[in-house]
């Protein structure tokens, strides 16, 4: 087995994990499983944090004193970097997209109470994302400072190793509750949730497939993006596994109107789900996926599993 390089110790883990049994009796089968990663923290909760906890360590390791990271202008990922910052005693430079002058409120509130440096930018603009992340680490180095870029969703070959864990964890789940899984269900945006689970369930031997709804993008961009994380992750910690053989299985059937927007049917599901089983979806991620899966469930594209 790879070693697993350091970590800091952010996370409240092992997250609950435990059945639906009221939406699996609503549905008639499958039977659905929850792991209940929105209560790895309090403000920083959400799968962010387990990413985080090997990438702030690698930049304290590397001696780094900021940390540059970008997102939409109310990123998750952006408000858990900014708390953590404060409390690691980090500088956070935030680089967050937006085409209209935001409103302070939400994350984008609590980046600024976290006491984030903020610039904002054009859609257009955030298409020269990596030039954006070189320039200002240039403008540190050049101030005395070292700084640490951690990707969008803090998806990379480090960042992954959050869910390389996580899938160790779930493991331990299944076998206590003496279960096989049929499939592994999540949310996908940046790719880097998808690609350590993936990597995670081979490496810790489960032999269930990971089956990712996109909140954005194309199928065939989370291929690419899987792919590149995965290369990333194997020149950055060398070994004899063969990455060619993960391929990612992502459904871009319920993208909606785009990033960040969610039908009708969306806030009605997530409304259905709170009254009934007491579980708080977003409208971003989680409510997605989760309405993806029930309606895929509906229409018989799990039904092979229902015994």
């Amino acid at each position: 087995m790879i070693s697993t390089p350091d970590k800091l110790d952010l996370a409240q883990t092992p997250t609950p994990f435990y059945p639906l049994e009221r939406l699996t009796a609503h549905l008639g089968g499958p039977r659905i499983w929850i792991k209940r990663d929105d209560l790895t923290g309090a403000a920083t909760s959400g799968n962010k944090i387990r990413k985080l906890e090997f990438l702030l360590a690698d930049a304290l390791a590397q001696g780094c004193d900021t940390i540059i990271t970008s997102g939409g202008v109310q990123s998750n990922h952006c408000r858990a970097v900014a708390l953590l910052g404060a409390q690691l005693g980090l500088k956070v430079h935030l680089l967050l997209r937006s085409d209209s002058e935001p409103k302070t409120v939400g994350n984008l509130l609590l980046d600024h109470l976290a006491g984030a440096t903020i610039s904002h930018y054009s859609v257009k603009a955030f298409k020269r994302l990596d030039r954006l992340f070189e320039q200002w680490q240039d403008h540190y180095q050049q101030q005395g400072s070292k700084a640490y870029a951690i990707p969008t969703g803090g998806s990379n070959g480090t960042g992954i190793w959050g869910y390389i864990d996580a899938a160790k964890e779930l493991a331990d789940d299944f076998a206590g509750h003496n279960l096989k899984p049929q499939a592994i269900v999540h949310a996908t945006g940046s790719g880097g949730t998808q690609a350590g689970l993936m990597l995670g369930c081979h490496l810790h031997g489960i032999d269930s497939p990971v089956k990712a709804y996109a909140v954005c993008d194309s199928s065939a961009y989370f291929a690419d993006k899987i792919s590149a994380d995965l290369k990333d992750w194997q020149e950055r910690y060398p070994s004899d596994i063969d990455i060619s053989a993960l391929k990612a299985d992502t459904s871009d059937r319920y993208i909606g109107p785009g990033y960040g927007q969610a039908d009708p049917e969306v806030f009605e599901f997530i409304k259905q789900l709170a009254a009934m089983e007491g579980i708080l979806l977003d409208p971003v991620y989680t409510g997605k996926a989760f309405y993806g899966l029930v309606k895929d469930i509906k229409q018989g594209k799990y039904a092979q599993w229902r015994q």
